[in-house]
């Protein structure tokens, strides 16, 4: 999308103000124009001309605590026109922070070589960390290039500072991050024989995995935990690479190792349920990680192995590949409205993070009702065997958020679900099946009653022709006894069968008990 429009219409705010003399709101429209085009040079030519005219502008860009990105470009494009540029780098990186796909630092002032000798080597180190934090590992595609100035500034600052380990492995972090791993691992070896450290051994640890070059990178996160035997996320460090080697009983011996000492160390937590998933494939692990994140909504760091381990599998990260199956028909004749239909489109899709993400996901269909929820099953958009975008998953899911007061057995959610259950397999009693699947991850309390109600619809289908779409939901239910995964999983490993076109079902009726 273009953003110069915006930006202009924000200078032409500021030029006006300024000519009355209004230099507050011409900072406030300025700073506005910066979070649309950083290196739109007609806003730096009218930031010079606001400083002159204003002892340096600085105080219309007073430091504050939760100042927009905005804000903090244009003090900190103020203080390098002062002569303090070494001052204003870490707001500038504070922007990119903020917005890491806006080409923040793409300015003459950071790209001196000068900048690089000039900066204290540790304080560019802390913000060039900050920043790694900020932007992910690896960055996203569209960030690579708006975060390249940063490390042509840490080479800068390396050809001017030598063998200063903290900028090396700093360095190391961001060159990694956008894809430079040669330079990642030079820069942290370097750093790693500069000053032997834990943190310089993590650092190297990291660049190495990148590089592919695992058992070194399992040496260096041995060496790490050397250093400090009480640090855990090593551990689940060490496990990951151990895991990676093929060496999974090993990696699940150090997960173990350090639950010991920390049953709830989210980076073990973490790392031993995605590794007790791969080894097994049973679901029960990440339906216990899920439980551990809904129970621990604080933890420090910010965790992927769930939505990872869900990837790609089918109903546990999106809709199953293959034949679709047959349109279902709702339990009403009715036609929902245009923004019952709309809302219902916005959030439909093929994927999802994980079912708690889905359930989560749907949570907007609070505000259609549930006929209209039941309506939507037989709306045109839902039938068309050539949209298979999921919009019978979302209205089933919808269904959920409704009357969630009540107690799961005695629900009228519960009871909209099972009635959708009757009659053949098709996309709505699949849709109705999922939406009890997902509610299981999410409520505990219902995953007996869950279970049972699936098991029960595998056994009815497991010599038909829709016994596989069954067994997909079955593997991905909390809860379910072991028999009746191994049914699941011997109907899975039956070649399939091209599915017959056929004749939607007869109208749904509703359930009573």
């Amino acid at each position: 999308m273009d953003s110069r429009p915006s930006a202009r219409r924000d200078l032409a705010r500021a030029r006006a103000a300024l000519e009355v003399g209004e230099t507050g709101p011409a900072a406030g429209h300025l700073a506005a124009a910066l979070a649309h085009t950083p290196t739109l040079p007609e806003i730096h030519e009218l930031l010079s001309r606001l400083a002159a005219g204003h002892g340096g502008g600085l105080d219309l860009f007073p430091p504050e605590p939760h100042a927009s990105a905005g804000r903090l470009a244009a003090r900190a494009h103020l203080l390098a026109a002062a002569g303090r540029p070494e001052e204003g780098l870490p707001l500038l990186a504070a922007a990119s922070g903020h917005n890491p796909a806006l080409d923040w630092a793409g300015v003459p002032w950071v790209a001196e070589p000068a900048l690089g000798a000039r900066i204290d080597p540790g304080q560019l180190a802390r913000t060039v960390m900050r920043l790694c934090t900020a932007v992910g590992d690896p960055a996203p595609t569209e960030t690579v290039g708006p975060l390249r100035p940063y490390l042509a500034l840490v080479r800068h600052a390396v050809t001017a500072h030598g063998e200063h380990a903290m900028l090396l492995g700093a360095g190391s972090a961001l060159a990694r991050r956008l894809g430079e791993v040669r330079l990642a691992v030079d820069w942290a070896g370097r750093g790693a024989r500069s000053q032997p450290s834990k943190l310089g051994e993590i650092w190297l640890g990291y660049a190495l995995r990148s590089a592919g070059r695992m058992p070194e990178a399992l040496a260096a996160l041995r060496r790490a935990v050397a250093y400090d035997p009480d640090d855990l996320s090593v551990y689940a460090d060490v496990a990951a690479t151990l895991a990676d080697l093929g060496r999974l009983d090993e990696a699940l011996r150090w997960t173990e190792l350090a639950l010991e000492r920390d049953p709830a160390f989210d980076c073990v937590v973490h790392t031993a349920h995605r590794l007790r998933y791969r080894a097994d494939g049973d679901v029960v692990h990440l339906v216990d990680l899920a439980d551990f994140i809904r129970d621990h909504p604080d933890d420090a760091h910010e965790h992927t192995d769930l939505e990872e381990c869900c990837r790609n599998t089918p109903w546990l990260g999106g809709l199953p590949a293959g034949s679709p199956l047959p349109a279902g028909r709702a339990p009403v004749n009715a036609e929902p409205s245009a923004d019952a239909l709309g809302r219902l489109q916005r959030i439909a899709g093929q994927t999802w993070p994980h079912p708690p993400g889905a359930y989560d996901r749907a949570l907007g269909l609070v505000l259609v009702e549930p006929w209209e929820l039941l309506a939507l099953l037989a709306h045109p958009e839902t039938a068309r065997p050539d949209q298979q975008n999921g919009l019978e998953v979302w209205a089933c899911l919808g269904l959920l958020h409704h009357g969630t007061e009540e107690p799961w057995l005695d629900s009228s959610r519960r009871r909209l679900l099972l009635g959708l259950l009757d009659g053949d397999v098709d996309r709505v009693t699949q849709a109705a099946m999922f939406a009890l699947v997902a509610y299981a991850w999410v409520d505990p309390e219902a995953r007996a009653d869950i279970a049972t109600v699936v098991a029960g619809r595998l056994t009815e289908t497991a010599s038909g022709p829709s016994a596989r779409a069954v067994a997909e939901l079955a593997l991905a239910t909390p809860g379910l006894d072991r028999p009746t995964r191994e049914l699941a999983a011997a109907t899975l490993r039956v070649p399939a069968v091209p599915r017959q076109r056929g004749r939607g079902r007869s109208l749904l009726r509703w359930r009573r008990d």
